[in-house]
């Protein structure tokens, strides 16, 4: 029997430390007016934690309707909790954390700039992914992936090798995975899936057609979905019983945001790799080491 699309919004209460991270997320998808107060809370939280939702509302010319709106999107019960959570992260700020550098790469910087900059941005990127990560949503997706009798794994270009990335490790622990990027391939394989698989799309964009058709087929056929995005309200999560929302890493010119993508995502992936190795440790552990072993004699000199 076909399922209905689910409707999501909001989600559990972050932690101070994640609201940034949550904002970063959630932004794009915003009204303007929402973005106005999700920018100011964000930017200046001791000031914000001080507001009634009066004197937020004025300050960021917004209505106290907007207001309440944004802190529930950005996963608070009401505007209370999310001052709570503002006077928090106020107090983390003041306990002597150094100031973020900028991460702009310019056409003439040193390589050793490069390379700090980078390393600072991968940084941050996992952080903020870790942060606003959903340990339920996780749970429940390993263990969906641990019981599966068969997974699919959708993703195109930079997303098609975390795909990828993702499959390999689930093989060599006994799992029965598949990556398709080609689109053609993946709805036909969607369409035999059925209750007991697992079908997972993995999109920054989550409007990715190529990866939504898939996943919408497998979604109708009862297979349980997950997706890996950076867009927590996208299309693509209509059809996905489970969302891991990854972390939305400013774009700039010398660094696509493929690059800063694919970071968060392969976190993603290696979160739920190791959880589902350690569900599956009896069987996963020999596994393993049956793949090592296989693959010992081309790594002799």
């Amino acid at each position: 029997m076909p399922r209905h699309v689910k409707e999501t919004f909001g989600g559990p209460p972050p932690a101070p430390g994640a609201l940034a991270a949550k904002v970063r997320a959630l932004a794009p998808s915003m009204t303007r007016s929402m973005q106005r107060v999700a920018e100011a809370v964000a930017g200046d939280p001791a000031g914000c934690a001080a507001l009634t939702v009066t004197g937020l509302a004025e300050l960021t010319g917004t209505s106290e309707a907007t207001v309440v709106r944004t802190a529930r999107l950005l996963g608070y019960p009401g505007y209370r909790d999310l001052r709570l959570a503002l006077a928090g992260l106020a107090a983390q700020q003041q306990s002597g954390r150094a100031p973020a550098i900028t991460t702009d790469i310019a056409v003439d910087d040193p390589i050793a700039d490069v390379v700090a900059k980078l390393a600072y941005d991968e940084q941050q990127t996992l952080a903020d992914t870790a942060a606003a990560l959903d340990t339920t949503q996780l749970g429940a997706a390993v263990t969906a992936l641990a019981a599966a009798r068969r997974v699919d794994v959708y993703g195109v270009g930079a997303s098609g090798l975390v795909a990828q990335d993702l499959t390999q490790k689930l093989l060599r622990i006994g799992l029965i995975a598949h990556a398709h990027s080609d689109p053609h391939l993946a709805v036909t394989n969607a369409v035999q899936l059925r209750s007991g698989d697992v079908a997972l799309a993995i999109t920054h964009s989550g409007s990715t057609g190529d990866v939504i058709e898939p996943l919408r087929a497998a979604f109708e056929r009862g297979a349980t979905t997950v997706a890996i995005t950076g867009r927590p309200d996208s299309a693509v999560t209509q059809y996905a019983d489970h969302v891991l929302t990854t972390s939305i890493s400013r774009e700039t010119e010398l660094r696509p945001a493929a690059m800063s993508s694919r970071t968060s995502q392969l976190l993603v992936v290696d979160c739920l790799f190791v959880g589902v190795a350690q569900r599956t440790y009896e069987t996963a552990a020999p596994a393993l080491s049956a793949s090592y072993e296989a693959l010992a004699h081309r790594h002799r000199r």
